[in-house]
């Protein structure tokens, strides 16, 4: 490979035609991979610098997050990409959240790791009932008989740090987090499906309560 950052690549076998980006190293190589015949390069282009912070400087609440129990690595990584991107001050990882260890969550979350704080407890409900004694407080994104729409809190960010919960892909947050929480969110949706994935759905609340 060239010092480009990336390639677009094309299959020249006319029947597949695969157009392709390839970072550097990836372990696609140079062949087609959904047919395996050869390819050429039609662009090269140099990976965008990180120019860092070019968010909305009016004054934002300060927020911090707990993942309870999120199983997937991937959407971990996720979370802590989008959480650096929006200046989460630390993550709390609970249960079996897997941590950047992990080489799946470093995978998605490109570099995030490195630059957010965070911290691991085996228990959420021991965590959750630490950080209210230190003064934070905690807002759960779940749908349940007592949730309101993220829209109707936003009124109340100004009450101090927020910490925002977000919990297992099947089963949501912990039930004895839940009566530990100030407040319980959901996002309004108009599918036929009650919620987001949790790192899509993360990222919506987390971006509402900073900016919205």
């Amino acid at each position: 490979m060239s010092a480009f950052g990336y390639h677009i690549r094309q299959c020249e076998r006319a029947e597949c035609a695969l157009r392709y980006p390839i970072v550097d190293g990836h372990p696609f190589g140079l062949s087609c991979p959904r047919c395996g015949s050869k390819t050429s390069v039609v662009v090269a282009k140099e990976l965008s610098p990180e120019t860092g912070n070019s968010a909305p400087s009016a004054p934002t609440p300060v927020v911090e997050a707990m993942l309870d129990n999120v199983r997937s690595a991937w959407n971990v990584g996720s979370m802590f990409r989008s959480a650096d991107g929006l200046g989460i001050r630390h993550l709390y990882l609970c249960g079996v959240t897997p941590t950047p260890e992990s080489a799946k969550v470093a995978k998605t979350s490109l570099g995030a790791e490195k630059t957010i704080t965070w911290s691991e407890h085996n228990n959420g409900v021991y965590a959750a009932i630490e950080l209210k004694k230190r003064g934070l407080r905690l807002w759960a994104l779940e749908r349940d008989d007592r949730s309101v729409t993220i829209h109707n809190a936003l009124e109340d960010r100004d009450g101090g740090p927020i910490v925002l919960v977000v919990g297992n892909e099947v089963c949501g947050v912990d039930p004895g987090i839940l009566d530990l929480c100030e407040r319980t969110l959901h996002i309004p949706m108009m599918g036929i499906k009650r919620s987001f994935n949790v790192a899509v759905a993360f990222g919506i609340a987390l971006h509402l309560i900073l900016y919205g």
